[in-house]
């Protein structure tokens, strides 16, 4: 395979890198700390990163409510029936673990959906931010400044949550 395509751009969360082959978007990460994890490699645009950008910088301005950019998600099987499922959640919808748990046949193990939640390649585009605790409450958030990043996401989507 060619070496991935790379762009990072500003964003209200901080820079954001995207990472893609020939075919789909495989990475996209929010910066956290001033970094990325592939600062130190140099940028190489495609159509498609430009597409994925422009989708992005729509959302961010309000006027996009879902994206249609190809992704290609690496994991397990577990995970990736996970993140189907999150695929299912529209702008402003949100669901819990215990929920997301049922819906891909393993009630009672919110841990590991957690843990695939977290695992999630594609925030985002994938809205794992969508994904609160079964009372409402915020648990966590891996992406970018981690809680700050997930509280901007469900504002900016108009998710309500318990304090």
């Amino acid at each position: 395979m060619n070496s991935p395509y790379l762009i990072r751009f500003p964003s209200p969360l901080g820079r954001i890198e995207l990472m893609a082959d020939d075919t789909a978007l495989t990475s996209l990460t929010i910066e956290c700390d001033g970094a990325l994890p592939h600062d130190d490699l140099p940028e190489r645009t495609s159509p498609l990163l430009e597409s994925a950008r422009a989708q992005l910088d729509e959302y961010f301005e309000g006027r996009r409510t879902s994206f249609d950019i190809p992704v290609r998600l690496q994991g397990t099987a577990f995970q990736r029936a996970v993140w189907a499922e999150l695929q299912r959640l529209g702008w402003g919808e949100a669901t819990s673990y215990g929920a997301l748990a049922a819906a891909v046949g393993r009630p009672g193990s919110a841990r590991a959906i957690g843990g695939a939640v977290g695992a999630n390649p594609m925030p985002i585009i994938v809205g794992c931010h969508r994904v609160l605790a079964s009372d409402g409450r915020i648990t966590g958030y891996s992406g970018g400044e981690g809680i700050p990043t997930k509280l901007w996401l469900l504002g900016h989507e108009q998710i309500g949550f318990a304090a």
